[in-house]
């Protein structure tokens, strides 16, 4: 009896120390949080309420001044504009152009794997190389476009997208659609080969569409994976800097500024650090908020279906 409770004791402590022993490997990736994450994000909010301009370090504490320029002067609420109907296009058409193709692949057709590699290929590429891209594609006279409007006998000279500020950042929303949708392509797909087969036959025999199927069987099954693409989509959309910067460069105007390109803007261009970092922190309370409201809104969805 003695020699069984020794041995469980000495068990217990290997398994004790071993424990112990597995919280050191968390210690090279908590370093990495700390100095590269943690530490930048605290100063920020410090650099937040100074006047420091990125390169001389004798600045000054401001306080809120900071925060009330970038309020006073409107350029926060334009770019907060821009970036929600920027992330509010991108989240709706990735969505239903990458479930339509999903649901198209996810049937007895030929070349399915041919079909699925051409629709993710585009994610392949960088956005430098997508932007610059669909620059030429966008080109007002020689680009792509309007060369086919030229073709058909209308005026291709007309067409520049890029250069009108109604419709500027759709343009380039369409071009983050574009090279996002075959990710969520591949994730719906995944999503739909979960999908009980016996239950889609059994709704058949019950005398559904395809379309009932669909909105009574499908969606529903597939909840969680529409939860991962909305917040993909919506941390895409807020996120928005590229091709602002590389195809309008903001404008025409301020018409293509996002949250992103205006506190590089504010930063490298105007050199005002302290007051892109004030940009900053606003803009980091924005993004936190919209996240949490999204998943609080996704995950009561998938409870009710």
């Amino acid at each position: 009896m003695e020699q069984k409770l020794k041995k469980k004791r000495k068990g217990a402590n290997v398994s004790l120390v071993f424990t112990n022993r597995m919280y050191v490997f968390l210690i090279p990736a908590l370093a990495f949080f700390l100095v590269l994450w943690v530490y930048p994000v605290l100063q920020l909010f410090y650099y937040s309420v100074t006047d420091f301009n990125g390169i001389n370090y004798d600045f000054d504490f401001v306080g809120m001044k900071n925060f009330i320029k970038i309020f006073e002067n409107g350029t926060l609420v334009n770019s907060i504009k821009n970036t929600l109907t920027y992330a509010v296009v991108v989240v709706f058409l990735s969505n239903v152009v990458g479930l339509s193709i999903a649901m198209a692949l996810n049937t007895r057709i030929r070349f399915k794997g041919i079909f699925r590699t051409c629709a993710y290929f585009p994610a392949l590429f960088s956005a430098i190389v997508v932007g610059f891209i669909w620059s030429y594609v966008y080109m007002p006279s020689a680009g792509m476009i309007a060369s086919l409007l030229n073709a058909m006998g209308l005026d291709g000279s007309t067409f520049n997208p890029l250069g009108n500020f109604r419709i500027a950042l759709f343009a380039i929303a369409i071009v983050e659609v574009w090279k996002g949708f075959g990710t969520t392509m591949i994730i719906y797909l995944a999503g739909l080969q979960t999908v009980d087969e016996s239950l889609l036959e059994a709704g058949r025999i019950d005398g559904c569409n395809e379309w009932q199927l669909t909105r009574l069987v499908k969606l529903p099954l597939i909840s969680s994976t529409i939860t991962i693409n909305v917040i993909l989509n919506v941390i895409a959309g807020l996120k928005a800097f590229d091709y602002a910067f590389i195809m309008t460069n903001g404008g025409p105007g301020k018409s293509t500024r996002t949250l992103m390109f205006q506190i590089y803007q504010i930063a490298f261009t105007d050199q005002k650090m302290g007051r892109a970092s004030a940009f900053s922190v606003v803009a980091f309370f924005v993004i936190i908020l919209i996240t949490v409201f999204m998943l609080f809104f996704m995950n009561k969805r998938e409870v009710e279906l």
